[in-house]
């Protein structure tokens, strides 16, 4: 059996169980309780397994709040995320934008800048840029429940049409070596789907959000290529990025 499998067959059996061991899993697998450790360490390095004495158990996610809730929290430092990461956008860029509180309030810094094209799944960025007169083109698809915004097959499919210089995305959480976690797999896929199209990949996250994981990743950490971040994070909390090559904007 190939490593891929068993590790899907590891989470499969940890989303009915909650906590399984390293026996178990071994028995289960038919393979040694060393392998199994290789296993258990390689699904913790991606988030999806907190291992413990004797097993493995699910890591406990991030709760995301509704939406509307979200847009008044940590707004002066999403303010200050905002004006740094329009600094990398120059005249001539077309640039994806994932919906979200962060890249929201990023909409009304790019609408001051000019010779931009954004390509987005958010209502409310496309609606800001619109406003200004700006070069905006708003994905279609399936609308989301909570979020105004679109996704689905047919959002994902219109992302593949195009490519473009920057993605930037705000997610739930990122952490240096698991990578960016999402508390929804659909928002995870468009920022996979993004990320895909783009010559570099920015994440816009507070300082609340970094070294953390949350329900489902989206983006590897060696696919970040820049992280734009808030006054308040730490030096403990950015070194662990810049050692692996992520430029820190803070």
């Amino acid at each position: 059996m190939w490593a891929k499998e068993r590790h899907q067959r590891i989470v499969s059996l940890l989303a009915a169980r909650h906590q399984v061991s390293a026996n178990e899993l071994a028995d289960m697998l038919g393979v040694s309780r060393e392998t199994v450790r290789r296993d258990l360490l390689d699904l913790e390095k991606v988030g999806q397994v907190n291992r413990v004495h004797g097993g493995a158990v699910l890591p406990e996610p991030i709760s995301e709040e509704p939406f509307l809730e979200r847009k008044k929290e940590q707004v002066r430092a999403k303010s200050e995320i905002a004006r740094k990461a329009a600094s990398l956008v120059q005249p001539g860029f077309s640039i994806m934008v994932d919906a979200g509180t962060t890249t929201a309030i990023f909409a009304r810094e790019l609408a001051k800048l000019s010779d931009v094209s954004v390509i987005t799944n958010s209502l409310e960025i496309a609606t800001t840029l619109q406003s200004a007169g700006k070069d905006v083109l708003l994905l279609g698809g399936t609308m989301a429940p909570e979020v105004p915004a679109t996704w689905g097959e047919l959002t994902l499919s219109e992302i593949r049409r195009f490519r473009v210089d920057l993605c930037f995305s705000s997610p739930v959480a990122v952490h240096p070596t698991r990578g960016v976690f999402f508390h929804d797999l659909q928002e995870a896929e468009i920022a996979i789907a993004m990320a895909n199209q783009s010559g570099e990949n920015v994440l816009l996250a507070d300082h609340t959000k970094l070294g953390e994981t949350s329900r489902v990743q989206s983006w590897s950490a060696d696919e970040i290529s820049a992280l734009v971040t808030s006054q308040a994070a730490t030096a403990a909390q950015l070194e662990p990025f810049r050692e692996r090559g992520v430029t820190v904007v803070n």
